[in-house]
């Protein structure tokens, strides 16, 4: 069975699992902000669209100055692109040809690019029940690396990395050619502090973000990564022109500078998060800890979690597959948290399979 490589894709997913598509869906697969766009997106939309008339601005310097304000690092040390996705295109590009190293399990998007330019795969699997970095490893990958992906919150786990150990990492590779890359894409939903703040002391540091996860503004692809200017100023050679539309680019210099929204949601969340953790060991699960808007679940009865993802499609509910997350190997499944009566349907149904058993 071919399963799609994202979340997000009911359509794909019960096409390939050769299950008729209920009327009514609620996807778990998601991990955008249950919450939505911000009220101030959704009222200002309209004042937006004037925009569509003109090419956009090829550089995107206000935007790029409102995230360079934020984060208090200078305009020539961002780059923008059409979703983090295009971001790790240019950095697979940069290092095309040398040899690219991947903690896992993570975000299928670094292999895929990776092997689009030609990088030999190292993976470094990282045990999902201490989450610890494996500094070692990584150091001795580093001398013939020419990128090391690393993601924290990690995606599909939930966990974050100990920041010590990450700082100790850049120590022991300043002076090799890799670049560390850190993937920041749920960071927001975990707190306001970024390993942004270590990238003048670390040039061979960048760090990726995302606004389509806190925003919920998927369809706009916009994302970003911060690094040392001649690190950005490398990558800037792979951007094509225009390649982020000029609705995202409003949308992204009014985000950079949006706390409220931020806090309300990692508020919601944590509540909602702990109070499924709770629930779901009542019926039985395991469920990992985690930082941030999904968490991973598993029935210790089974090996494979195949029959309750299909059982829970025939019943509307959509959950992330890890088929393709290597260490995970679909023993595990992802579910976004979500508003309450949406997590509470997701317990019903569970409970459900429970009975069944």
């Amino acid at each position: 069975m071919n399963l799609p490589s994202h979340g997000a894709n009911p359509s794909h997913l019960y096409n390939a699992s050769g299950i008729a598509r209920p009327d009514h869906v609620l996807d778990f697969s998601v991990n955008t902000n249950p919450l939505g766009p911000p009220e101030w997106l959704k009222e200002q939309w309209g004042r937006y669209l004037h925009t569509i008339e003109e090419y956009p601005d090829p550089t995107g310097y206000k935007a790029v100055m409102s995230i360079a304000d934020k984060f208090d690092v200078a305009y020539d040390q961002v780059l923008l692109g059409n979703g983090a996705a295009e971001i790790i295109h240019f950095i697979a590009r940069y290092t095309a040809g040398q040899h690219a190293v991947i903690c896992t399990p993570a975000f299928s998007e670094y292999e895929d690019a990776c092997q689009a330019y030609g990088c030999p795969i190292e993976y470094v699997p990282v045990p999902i029940s201490s989450w610890q970095l494996p500094i070692d490893e990584l150091v001795e990958q580093s001398k013939k690396a020419g990128v090391i992906f690393l993601c924290t919150p990690n995606n599909p786990t939930g966990q974050s990395f100990n920041e010590k150990d990450i700082v100790s990492l850049l120590d022991q590779t300043r002076h090799s050619n890799a670049l560390i890359v850190i993937d920041e894409a749920f960071y927001d939903f975990f707190g306001d502090e970024s390993l942004v703040k270590y990238i003048a002391a670390y040039p061979h540091l960048a760090v990726m973000h995302s606004m389509t996860k806190m925003y919920s503004i998927a369809g706009l692809r916009i994302g970003y990564v911060i690094s040392s200017s001649p690190i950005i100023s490398k990558l800037k050679q792979y951007r094509p022109h225009w390649n982020v539309n000029a609705i995202a680019l409003q949308v992204a210099e009014e985000i950079a500078r949006d706390h409220a929204h931020a806090m309300k949601t990692r508020e919601m969340i944590k509540g909602e998060r702990e109070r499924m953790k709770d629930l779901l060991e009542k019926l039985g699960f395991l469920v990992l800890p985690s930082a941030v808007n999904f968490y991973l679940l598993k029935d210790p009865q089974l090996d494979n979690q195949k029959p309750i993802l299909h059982f829970l499609l025939e019943r509307g509910i959509v959950l992330r597959h890890t088929e393709n997350f290597k260490g995970l190997d679909g023993k595990w499944l992802r579910s976004a948290v979500k508003r309450e009566k949406e997590n509470n349907r997701l317990i019903e149904a569970l409970k459900e399979w429970r009975n069944k058993c």
